[in-house]
This record gives structure tokens, C-alpha cells and sequence, in this order.
């Protein structure tokens, strides 16, 4: 299965398993809107013991019933999941649209956008991603499109900007293809950063980003100064935005809280844990994080020192470890988008290794439905929620990269993945 997505990952035209022919049916509509998941083993929320032999019943966008004892409607489109495994649908709150797949989104054809959103996010399981920097204008407009039903794909909280600090654009952005024409804020007063907050409106879940700190040089991070970073964060929050940090270092850390940041967007990859005192700061706070444990080996492949990268993915371990042993909040995301390798099995190996398999569900479901304050609707597998869901192959509880083996990802009832196959 693993060999087969990584193939696919090459192409436009995603050719997937297909879907039994009532799912597919040339020019029929379908004769009911109800969709049944029967005799699957059901992780309802990271708190509850899974239903075994549970049946999940959807109607159009929504959850109708969940249970072992449920009436299935006639004429509903049954999936039979025998030995798999059903939970809600999983957020990644870490990707970037900047690929040059992405150029000219609002022009490009429906189903080539369909493809790419399925090899980067439905074929892992992600019916909700977090855009944490990319040309506002340009995900916006694919967002619009899946939200029109013209695409396919998951919903898209953009970031209405990314903030960097005052001639402080990261090493690794500075002539980048995929952001040609692109002008950066980097704002030098308060007065400067709450213009550039409010320049896109965007919609009212979509969040801010802030670089607190930037790698401007391989041994150079710079700092925002916290007046900017403080102004741009309280400009956000009055608009009813979560604001996302880039940390880099200590010191980004320290920035991001003092200013009032909601999310830390990776680990640090400095030597040694956070202390006790930082984390327990950063839980007062309330500040959740994003680990992104896979994009340290990611960078560093070709580093002199071949041990770099297994030395910041250990510190980034013991990061969340002791963040999460401590109540922090933890956020699944990987920085896809930015690593051309979707795949995130890796990233739930290395979790693995710091959280136990229901906290990493957490992660991916109930965690950001609470962060975005969306708990009542999503995130777990309930009558009355969104019908975001995910049919598994294997159970995650017996071996964390089975997160990844995705056999159907469901959004409001529809099956974005597998894809029918494209002509």
C-alpha cells in the first residue's frame, strides 16, 4: 500500500482503487443520500473505547447514527468494513500550497485540483488542513473552488498573511519559483504590522502567521521584535483569528509568547529539552503545538553531518514528550507543501515515540476541532457531527503507522478518496 501511494505521488492523474460501481454510476443519482460504514471497529473520540463490530450511518453532511444496534435505511450505499477501522476525519494543521502544482489555481482544471488535493491530503486522511503560508490570493481561490463543489478536496483554512521579521526573509524562501511575485511583509512598527493583518479578509476561521523567529542565514536566526509581533497578534484576535508562530529557536519561542500566539508551528531545533519552567509558561498560556518531527531528518538530508538530523528529531521528541506529560495541547501537521515527501507515516512513527496512539488520534481530531472551538461539530465520530470520517486498513493501536493506511477519507458524506478513476 506504502510503495503504491509513493508512486502515485509522481503524477497529476491519481488512478486509485475504484469504488463499487453504486458509488460510480455514469449519469444515475444516487437513490438515497445515505451513506453506512457496517461491522467496522469505531475510535469515537480519543476518550472513549471503540465500538467493535460498530456500524456509523450518514445522511448528506451529517452523522445520523452510531452504534452496534442501528437500522440502515433501504437502499443506502453500504461500505462493509470488516477488520478495519472508522474515526473521525483528520486535520493536518501544518501544509503550504507553494508548489508550483498550485500556480493559477482559480484557472486550472477541475480535476487536475482534485488529483493533487487527493495525493497530498485525502489519500492520508485529511478532510481539514491548516495553510500556514502561501500567496493568500491563490488559496483563496482554491479554497473557493472546493467550497463550490467544482473541486474535491478539504477544507482549507488559509492564513490571511505570513509576517517575517524586518529584513528577515527566511534563507530557504529568498527566490523561491513558487512565490514569484510574490511581496512579503515584514513589518518594522506595530502601526506597519496591523496594516498588513488586515489587508486580506479572507474568512473568520482563517489564521495569521507569524515568523518569530527566522532563519535568515544557516547560523543566523533573527528575531521579530515583540512590539510587531504583539500589535499583529492582538490585531488578529480582535478579528477572532488563532495566530500561528514560527519559533526556530528559544528566543522565537519566548517572542511568540510574550505576543500572544495560539499555536507554535514546529519544535525548536536547538540542543536539549525545553526547561520545566518554559513549558509550564507555555501551558499557562494555553499555546498548543505542532510538532513537524519529520521535516528535521527532511532538511538536513544533505547536511555535512549525517547524525544533524537525528540529533533535532531527538530534541523535538523530548519536546513534545515532556509538553504533553505537562497538558499541552498537541496539533498534528507535517509542513507538506514545503517537504515534497506526503507521505506521513514517518511523522506518526516519530510521534510514537513521544505520545501514546489515543493522543496522537487527539492530535489529529478532537485537539484542533477544540483549538478552533469547533468541538461541537467535529472531531469525533457522534450523531449530529459533520460527517468528516475515515475507514482505516489496520488498527493504529497495534502500530502508530497505521494512521496512514487510509481506505476511504469521507468530507460531509462525500468520498474524496479513492478517486474514481480520471479519463
Amino acid at each position: 500500500m506504502r510503495r503504491l501511494k509513493k508512486r502515485l505521488l509522481g503524477t497529476t492523474a491519481l488512478v486509485a482503487c475504484a469504488l463499487p460501481a453504486a458509488f460510480h454510476a455514469p449519469g444515475k443519482a444516487a437513490a438515497t443520500d445515505v451513506l453506512v460504514l457496517r461491522n467496522a471497529k469505531v475510535y469515537t473520540s480519543p476518550t472513549a473505547p471503540p465500538i467493535v463490530g460498530g456500524t456509523v450511518v450518514v445522511r448528506g453532511a451529517r452523522i445520523l447514527q452510531v452504534g452496534k444496534a442501528v437500522s440502515v435505511p433501504p437502499g443506502a450505499r453500504i461500505i462493509d468494513c470488516t477488520g478495519m477501522v472508522v474515526t473521525a476525519g483528520f486535520q493536518n494543521s501544518h501544509v503550504h500550497f507553494t508548489e508550483p502544482r498550485w500556480e493559477n489555481s482559480g484557472a486550472q482544471p477541475a480535476d487536475r485540483l482534485t488529483a493533487q488535493l487527493a495525493a497530498m491530503f485525502a489519500m492520508y486522511g485529511f478532510t481539514t488542513v491548516v495553510d500556514t503560508g502561501s500567496v493568500f490570493a491563490n488559496t483563496s481561490r482554491l479554497r473557493g473552488r472546493v467550497e463550490a463543489g467544482e473541486v474535491a478536496g478539504p477544507r482549507i483554512i488559509p492564513s490571511i498573511a505570513t509576517l517575517f521579521p524586518p529584513k528577515g526573509l527566511p534563507i530557504y524562501v529568498r527566490g523561491s519559483q513558487a512565490l514569484k511575485g510574490w511581496v512579503p511583509d515584514e513589518p518594522e512598527t506595530a502601526e506597519a504590522a496591523v496594516a498588513a493583518v488586515q489587508r486580506n479578509k479572507g474568512e473568520p476561521k482563517d489564521i495569521l502567521k507569524l515568523f518569530t523567529g527566522s532563519l535568515v542565514t544557516y547560523e543566523n536566526i533573527k528575531p521579530m521584535p515583540i512590539e510587531v509581533a504583539r500589535a499583529a497578534a492582538a490585531e488578529a484576535h480582535r478579528e477572532g483569528r488563532l495566530v500561528w508562530a514560527h519559533p526556530s529557536n528559544i528566543e522565537g519561542v519566548q517572542v511568540a509568547m510574550e505576543a500572544g500566539v495560539d499555536v507554535l508551528a514546529h519544535t525548536t531545533s536547538a540542543p536539549g529539552a525545553w526547561s520545566p519552567e518554559l513549558i509550564a509558561n507555555l501551558v499557562r498560556r494555553k499555546m498548543a503545538l505542532v510538532p513537524t518531527l519529520k521535516l528535521w531528518k527532511y532538511v538536513t538530508e544533505s547536511a555535512p553531518d549525517p547524525a544533524a538530523g537525528e540529533g533535532m528529531l531527538q530534541n523535538g521528541i523530548a519536546q513534545v514528550r515532556d509538553f504533553s506529560r505537562a497538558g499541552g495541547r498537541v496539533l498534528f501537521g507535517t509542513d507538506v507543501g514545503f517537504m515534497h515527501d506526503y507521505d506521513p507515516a514517518d511523522e506518526y512513527a516519530y510521534l510514537a515515540r513521544a505520545l501514546t496512539p489515543v493522543e496522537i488520534l487527539a492530535a489529529l481530531t478532537t485537539a484542533p476541532a477544540e483549538e478552533f472551538q469547533e468541538g461541537d461539530r467535529r472531531g469525533q465520530v457522534a450523531a449530529g457531527m459533520d460527517a468528516d470520517l475515515l475507514v482505516l486498513g489496520s488498527d493504529f493501536a497495534e502500530d502508530a503507522r497505521n494512521f496512514a493506511d487510509v481506505r476511504y477519507t469521507i468530507r460531509q458524506g462525500k468520498i474524496l478518496y479513492p478517486l474514481k478513476p480520471l479519463d
